[in-house]
């Protein structure tokens, strides 16, 4: 994903001399064909993420259109009243994006991991919140968010994710999920990196006779309220996927939902990750398998709740 980005980004620096690139000293060699081409418009902030915010806010106020990147509790937990006053209180268009989110970064342990950055950012106003499920997704909602004038958080995982669009997604819109694979039985509903897990627990589900619709539910603010309002009244259960906790994430923002507009929210189930620390050392792979966040355990926890 995020060699997609970086690639992306550097198209946009060429069509648009607006963009400018700011790094939280992460990332350098990955961002030299945009330094190599637009020099003056990129900026390491060094170890000075809250400060990187405050530049990018007032580069976005000032008619630029700043990206800010660095690895997710980097650029979230240690900027949270940045990217709330600086960015968000002022309508900045100011796009912060993280690398490594979830539990991308599984073996540097807690410090590293990245549970709770969309229930932090869902909630301040004038927020919106991606998280794409592949690298097409990636370069396609960089290229939606660059339409828009709001402030913006994307996450992303590291890379190396399998990609699963075919090719580039001409019709990408922010708040419009995107159909997967249709089904009749269950809805799953994924947002981020786990994407690839959510259609894994699609084909094992169809293996043992429930047919499942698989969805990439890219936009976690604002949600796809349409896409929503089918689900609920067509499946017989839909099932929010991420690998985020379960308190205040997709899982979270859907409940919400599910009970202000008065859809059946008896049919929710939200899968995501505990209120608790990941301590165990591993990687991503390990560190969803104890989880219950590989495809297997999604599958067997849907068939169970049918």
């Amino acid at each position: 994903m995020r060699n997609a980005f970086a690639d992306e980004l550097t198209k946009l620096g060429q069509e648009d001399d607006r963009v400018v690139m700011l790094s939280g000293d992460i990332g350098n060699r990955l961002f030299d064909k945009f330094k190599d081409a637009q020099p003056e418009r990129f900026f390491n902030c060094g170890v000075a993420e809250q400060n990187m915010i405050g530049v990018a806010a007032g580069m976005a106020m000032n008619g630029l259109r700043p990206v800010a990147y660095t690895i997710t509790p980097f650029v979230t937990t240690r900027c949270l009243e940045q990217i709330r006053v600086d960015a968000a209180y002022h309508e900045a268009p100011v796009t912060v994006v993280a690398v490594g989110a979830g539990l991308a970064y599984a073996g540097l342990g807690p410090t590293h991991h990245a549970c709770e950055d969309m229930s932090f950012l869902r909630t301040i106003p004038n927020m919106v919140v991606i998280a794409p499920g592949d690298a097409w997704e990636v370069r396609a909602a960089l290229r939606a968010i660059m339409r828009q004038d709001r402030p913006v958080y994307m996450r992303m995982g590291k890379k190396g994710e399998p990609v699963i669009h075919p090719g580039p997604i001409e019709d990408f819109e922010i708040g419009k999920a995107i159909v997967i694979e249709e089904g009749e039985d269950v809805c799953l509903l994924s947002t981020g990196n786990i994407l690839p897990e959510a259609i894994e627990a699609g084909k094992l589900l169809r293996a043992q006779g429930i047919s499942a619709r698989v969805v990439s539910f890219h936009t976690v603010k604002p949600l796809d309220e349409a896409c929503l309002s089918e689900a609920f009244s067509n499946f017989k259960r839909v099932v929010t996927v991420e690998e985020h906790s379960v308190i205040g994430g997709l899982g979270g923002a859907v409940a919400e939902w599910a009970v202000d507009s008065g859809a059946d929210a008896r049919k929710l189930l939200r899968i995501g990750t505990p209120d608790k620390f990941f301590k165990l050392s591993g990687e991503q792979e390990f560190a969803r398998d104890r989880l219950g966040l590989s495809g297997e355990h999604i599958a067997a926890r849907i068939a169970a709740a049918k």
